[in-house]
């Protein structure tokens, strides 16, 4: 970060301010650019990752009742598998 802050201070002194502000404001209308093309891909992944919990959510429902009705019962969650829940967990409170 420090290197990109010293190339930032060097162009600034090699280049006159007005060309400076012209690339900063080349730069602003790039970033413009990018984010309007993205920001569709990010509103999709966001909508994505609801319904992926959602359907989880709604199997391990199904599951649980299906255990109620036939007795049945699961032997305890691994290390691995309760590892895997908290960080379905964590990415769940992204949402």
């Amino acid at each position: 970060m420090e290197a990109e802050v010293d190339k930032l201070e060097l162009m600034f002194q090699k280049k006159n301010p007005v060309t400076v502000l012209k690339d900063l404001s080349a730069i602003k209308s790039r970033y413009q650019t990018l984010y309007a093309r993205f920001k569709p891909v990010a509103v999709e992944q966001k909508e994505t990752k609801s319904h992926i919990y959602a359907t989880l959510n709604k199997t391990m429902t199904m599951i649980q009742e299906l255990q109620k009705q036939t007795d049945l019962e699961l032997s305890p969650l691994t290390e691995e598998e309760k590892t895997v829940i908290e960080q379905l967990k964590s990415h769940i409170t992204d949402l």
